[in-house]
């Protein structure tokens, strides 16, 4: 791999959301990540769907060891793992990995200049830490889904405010900050990353507008939430959409004069009570030409505004191709590595590994002898790819 973060080496414990998400923004910048993961042969399981399970492009880059962490073997065959790494990644409830024997005691124990990360929802301490939930309930707790959507409902961002955003970036943020204090210091730490924290660090500008008097706290009422026509989503006759963003005076006269619009009430750009009013007029202007025509008159001017994409259709978008923003790897459209660096490129990670597929190998290179290994296998403590079930031709 190459890309700045070359030197590093993760131990990600297997989960879903922002955890290995932030494992994956590691590995796209060149970083070593090894995933901890079950082995796929369970009571009542499917082995042969856990073992072929890799379409997932979040989990891309990664090299797969299949420990089961029950067994006290195994445990102390990751912790010869963590011996060696750089960081720790794992997305479990508070007191979950002290169970296991793999906390962060144990292991500053033997590693002091580990950088241990933990990503939670509620955080590591409060009255709801051990308590379940998902991004709209952690969101919805920081004040930030209150912000978001029509006036009558909040509506989820998809999860992207409290799993990514808030979640595995802030964790991702967090663990390189712990690893430059480590390296000059020589002391590792814990990195509390709770996606309800960074839900409402998203909102800093927010909170400052509230706090300056700008900013009312009611959705659809403010110039960056839809209430103002200026900045919003408007239906074009073709049912597709653009998006209209034109805050600043001149970015907005820009936009009045490449429509031909004179109206006179179109000057009380920032008089909240106009907004209504000036949005139905818009409304009415943009329904009268298809996506297309509005881009061909729109698009690429200081008018600020662009086509509202699908998944499928942001591919195709000149400025999205001409940055390969977007890649086919195998088959499968993916956002490419970002952001850009100009002396480590960073490439696209390979494709997310087969369950096992690496603990062979890596609990070798922890110093595991092949006897050891034998004996973890040959006992169901570790489960290694070439010691699965095969498919049946």
């Amino acid at each position: 791999m190459s890309g700045p973060l070359s030197s590093l080496t993760v131990i990600e414990f297997a989960g879903i959301g922002p955890a290995p998400f932030a494992g994956m923004l590691l590995a796209d910048l060149g970083a070593t990540v090894v995933r901890i993961d079950r082995p796929p042969v369970e009571p009542g399981g499917d082995p042969l769907g856990a073992l072929l399970r890799n379409d997932s492009i979040v989990d891309r880059g990664r090299h797969s060891v299949a420990l089961n962490l029950k067994d006290p073997r195994a445990v102390q065959a990751a912790l010869r793992l963590v011996d060696r790494a750089d960081i720790v990644l794992e997305g479990f409830r508070p007191g979950v990995m002290e169970k296991l024997g793999l906390g962060p005691e144990v292991c500053h124990a033997r590693h002091p200049r580990l950088v241990y990360g933990r990503m939670t929802g509620w955080g590591q301490h409060g009255p709801l830490a051990q308590t379940a939930g998902h991004d709209i309930n952690y969101i919805a707790l920081s004040g930030a889904l209150h912000a978001i959507g029509s006036a009558d409902r909040p509506m989820p961002p998809l999860n992207l405010v409290g799993d990514y955003g808030g979640g595995g970036m802030l964790m991702a943020f967090g663990l390189l900050a712990a690893v430059l204090h480590a390296r000059t210091s020589g002391t590792g730490q814990v990195v509390d990353a709770a996606m309800v924290d960074g839900a409402a660090l998203l909102m800093a500008a927010q909170f400052g507008f509230l706090a300056k008097g700008h900013w009312h706290d009611q959705r659809e009422s403010n110039f960056l939430d839809g209430g103002a026509h200026f900045y919003g989503t408007y239906a074009c006759a073709d049912g597709k959409h653009i998006a209209v963003g034109a805050i600043e005076p001149a970015f907005y006269r820009e936009l009045l004069a490449r429509c031909g619009i004179d109206d006179p009430q179109f000057e009380q750009q920032w008089e909240r009570a106009q907004w209504p009013q000036l949005r139905e007029k818009l409304e009415r202007l943009f329904a009268q030409r298809t996506r297309a025509q509005w881009c061909e008159l729109l698009e690429g001017t200081d008018a600020c505004v662009a086509p509202v994409l699908s998944l499928g259709e942001a591919a195709d978008h000149p400025h999205l191709r001409a940055r390969q923003t977007l890649v086919n790897a195998a088959g499968v459209l993916q956002p490419a590595p970002a952001p850009r660096f100009g002396a480590t490129p960073a490439r696209l990670p390979t494709a997310a590994p087969l369950v096992g597929s690496g603990t062979r190998t890596w609990l070798a290179r922890a110093g595991l002898c092949a006897e050891e290994i034998d004996a973890l296998l040959r006992e169901g403590a570790a489960c290694a790819r070439d010691a699965m079930p095969q498919a049946a031709d």
